[in-house]
């Protein structure tokens, strides 16, 4: 049976449980630079990345968290091609949103990333090219916008749903919290396949990728 719901796709990363990615992770999309060149990034080059699964993406992620009480992410990422732009998933982790890494993996070549983050921090999408953040927003706020074009990806925003007025009372503010809430992480998700074409889907994570140290300082 077919659905037309846009965000049917990408409620494998909205489950309770977390799923296989868990309730912290981001995920990447480059454009313009390959696997072993994102990898380099990621790396300060100092790391030129093994090829691995998954899994091992996940112990080597997993350990890092143990061993750093996970105060500093997953410390790992693991990097594939999907078409013209290179996936980098991110698990335990929140960095590749931050303004001060995502303006720098972006110098040269154009990067969208995805955060999930259930706990201290919160969902948020950012999209830079070139060292500049074009459009940014917390996931459960889509009309707080920012970036040097904010209102770039409203189109796309428009036709999945999202409220892009902000609210002018209680009452609307509540409402807007409900409606954004619930649908944030696949409604992120979903936003990212229509830059990007790539729909991030549960098989991705059976692909080979290269496994590299996030070092960031």
């Amino acid at each position: 049976m077919t659905t037309t719901d846009p965000l049917a796709p990408f409620q494998w990363l909205n489950v309770s449980d977390g799923g296989p990615l868990g309730a912290i992770f981001s995920v990447a999309f480059f454009h313009g630079l390959d696997p072993a060149e994102v990898v380099y990034r990621f790396s300060r080059g100092e790391n030129s990345g093994e090829a691995s699964d998954f899994s091992g993406l996940d112990d080597k992620a997993q350990k890092f968290v143990n061993e750093t009480r996970g105060g500093d992410g997953g410390g790992y990422v693991g990097v594939f091609q999907a078409g013209k732009w290179c996936v980098v998933i991110e698990p335990y982790g929140w960095m590749t949103t931050l303004h001060e890494v995502v303006t720098k993996l972006s110098r040269g070549c154009e990067v969208l990333a995805v955060t999930r983050h259930d706990y201290a921090a919160e969902h948020s999408f950012e999209y830079a090219i070139d060292g500049r953040i074009v459009t940014g927003y917390r996931l459960g706020h889509p009309y707080e916008r920012y970036g040097s074009d904010p209102d770039r990806l409203t189109d796309f925003m428009r036709e999945l749903g999202m409220g892009l007025d902000e609210p002018q009372d209680q009452a609307a503010w509540a409402t807007a919290w409900e409606d954004n809430y619930s649908t944030a992480v696949p409604r992120g998700f979903a936003l990212a396949a229509k830059v990007t074409g790539v729909s991030f889907a549960p098989d991705m994570l059976d692909r080979p990728m290269l496994v590299a140290p996030f070092v960031e300082r």
